[in-house]
């Protein structure tokens, strides 16, 4: 059983950043032939020879088992809880396992928004495959975007575009998260150092310190906390930092030279070059504007 909905974007959405060409969902029972009938042109493929799409799609597999197979990734397994990313321009074939079957959800798109996540890393083509497990939150927002496509109310483009970058952000942190939480001593010493570092802002104390308080070596403590957080634990101590720099100059007399030295930040010219950096602004600027 198949439903599905394709979809027209004008050049003005494309502008928007990401365009939705198709969304739908099918369930294959075990036995039942595949690919199931009713695709539009270009979509419908042979399961030996494959096909070349010119966009990028999301299938979410949350029941059943299959087969995938890309110009990158050759034998690969699908399982239950299993995501998986289609790229313009990459050959590729998948199927569910006949004795199995599954369940699919699937939506298709292009735009910058997506070229841009693939050229800084965070998608490939040679890690197509996430493991999100079964998530209610991913098939709300499959369904989402097929009311909306249904639907295909006035700039319907647009709300398709947040959903799948929704979808996109939650697929990669369910999956980075579970990875994680895998060594849950892990991500309590992380959880606990986040702590410390927030209730020490105007205090002396050093990651370092931090990590011997936790047990573990500074160079162990950084990698498992960049690994977690994506930042360095020293970014993250001088964002947060940053952020009360905002608090004390909006609420408060104190100068720039007292909210550096009390933020334990080296000197206020150093204080004011890193404010700069991250907001754009000196902080005695921020003041008068906020004012």
């Amino acid at each position: 059983m198949q439903t599905s909905k394709y979809l027209v974007a004008t050049d003005r959405d494309a502008q928007w950043g990401l365009t939705v060409s198709t969304v739908g969902k099918e369930t294959i029972a075990p036995g039942e032939p595949y690919p199931t009938k009713g695709h539009a042109e270009g979509y419908y493929f042979d399961i030996d020879r494959g096909r070349v799409l010119n966009e990028y799609q999301l299938l979410y597999q949350p029941e059943g088992e299959g087969i995938f197979h890309s110009a990158h990734l050759k034998d690969a397994s699908i399982h239950a809880g299993d995501i998986f990313l289609l790229f313009p321009g990459e050959w590729h074939t998948y199927h569910p396992i006949p004795e199995k079957g599954w369940k699919s959800y699937w939506i298709g798109f292009k735009g910058k928004n997506v070229d841009d996540r693939v050229k800084a890393g965070f998608l490939s083509p040679e890690k197509p495959i996430y493991h999100i497990g079964f998530s209610d939150a991913i098939i709300h927002l499959y369904d989402e975007a097929y009311d909306t496509a249904i639907e295909e109310a006035a700039f319907s483009q647009q709300t398709l575009a947040g959903i799948v970058n929704h979808m996109i952000g939650l697929m990669y942190s369910l999956e980075r998260n579970i990875i994680l939480n895998k060594d849950q001593n892990h991500v309590n010493m992380i959880n606990h150092a986040r702590m410390r570092i927030r209730e020490s802002l105007e205090g002396t104390i050093t990651i370092q310190e931090i990590a011997e308080e936790l047990g573990v070596s500074y160079s162990n403590f950084r990698k498992l906390f960049k690994e977690y957080t994506g930042i360095s634990p020293s970014t993250y101590q001088q964002d947060l930092r940053l952020q009360r720099a905002k608090e004390l100059l909006s609420t408060t007399e104190l100068s720039i030279k007292e909210i550096a030295y009390r933020l334990n930040f080296e000197s206020p010219d150093y204080f004011s070059s890193k404010f700069k950096v991250k907001t754009g602004i000196k902080p005695s600027d921020f003041r008068n504007v906020i004012r």
